[in-house]
């Protein structure tokens, strides 16, 4: 079977989008870590207190959320990318795909639960 030139299939058009993706959240991420990494040095948290202190500030919980996001949004991109790449019937590439997508987004919501949440 042979196809012309500069024609994909459907849903193929992924490549340098989710390239940027991939590179935008890692960015982001380690951005976080040395951020993180900062805090943490700067006053080594020892107890459950300061660590629940540490949290507590509206900067570093928005902060960890990005974080998460990115980790989750990053997860998908190579997710979805090895499942185009390795999972070639139809249907199931679309349920693994469905599947993964509901994990990471209960992740999101459960991540935010937990910084937000009492």
């Amino acid at each position: 079977m042979s196809r012309a030139y500069g024609k994909e299939p459907v849903g193929a058009h992924y490549g340098v989008g989710g390239w940027l993706v991939q590179r935008f959240t890692a960015v982001v991420m380690a951005l976080y870590t040395v951020i993180a990494l900062a805090f943490v040095l700067a006053a080594p948290p020892a107890t459950y207190a300061d660590w629940k202190a540490l949290f507590s500030g509206g900067f570093f919980r928005l902060a960890t959320m990005l974080f998460l996001a990115a980790l989750l949004w990053h997860a998908w991109v190579g997710v979805r990318d090895i499942l185009i790449d390795y999972v070639h019937p139809y249907g199931a590439r679309v349920a693994a795909q469905a599947g993964a997508a509901v994990v990471l987004v209960f992740y999101l919501i459960w991540s935010a639960s937990i910084l937000w949440g009492r």
